[in-house]
């Protein structure tokens, strides 16, 4: 009889965990459909690098690594930015704290399962570049909730767009500036706006 594992039930609460809980939200986040958005997003950054920057990534795998890329909050919960980089000390302790997180839920996987969970969870087993494109998703779906919240009339988010925005830059990745370029506008647009232009174009 296969063993009992509580993996799933556990990934399922990602949905309890809203984001930016410090923060006045027009629309609350939860972790789990950050991690969709992450998702998609890494995917399209590493299709730009492949198709247009002579990249060799697989946007399959790293698709599904931004799936899992927070999956340590449903033991350690979302702290907030202001706190988690309040001090180097803060911030490496934090950091120390997800990793005991990511390796609790790898003991949780399904043991036939371990080592395939392993290589999506645990940070040390992604290449540089899996680790910078899912960073840089990340780091993008964070800018586009600003955009979203200030587009509301919700001020509290401005200082976190113009902090966003510096570090999207200073990465000074192609995949990411074009990303910007070329679909960030359309999610300052209404829906009426968006579809005008799909028809338009038809």
């Amino acid at each position: 009889m296969t063993q009992q594992s509580h993996f799933f039930a556990h990934l399922a609460r990602m949905k309890l965990i809203n984001r930016w809980p410090l923060m006045h939200n027009v629309r609350t986040e939860n972790v789990q459909e950050h991690s969709l958005q992450v998702a998609m997003v890494a995917h399209a950054l590493a299709l730009i690098r492949n198709r247009f920057f002579n990249g060799t990534v697989n946007a399959d795998r790293i698709a599904t690594i931004a799936l899992f890329h927070d999956v340590s909050e449903v033991i350690t919960g979302d702290l907030p930015t202001p706190v988690k980089y309040f001090n180097s000390t803060i911030a490496n302790e934090y950091k120390k704290i997800e990793k005991i997180a990511e390796q609790k839920l790898i003991g949780m996987a399904p043991e036939a399962f371990t080592e395939d969970y392993a290589r999506l969870i645990d940070g040390h087993k992604h290449s540089e570049d899996e680790a910078f494109i899912v960073k840089a998703a990340d780091v993008l779906c964070a800018y586009l909730k600003t955009l979203e919240e200030l587009n509301a009339g919700n001020q509290e988010f401005k200082l976190a767009k113009n902090r966003l925005d510096t570090l999207l830059k200073q990465y000074q990745s192609p995949e990411v500036d074009y990303f910007i370029e070329k679909y960030v506008p359309s999610f300052s647009l209404s829906l009426d706006e968006i579809t005008q232009d799909e028809q338009s174009e038809a």
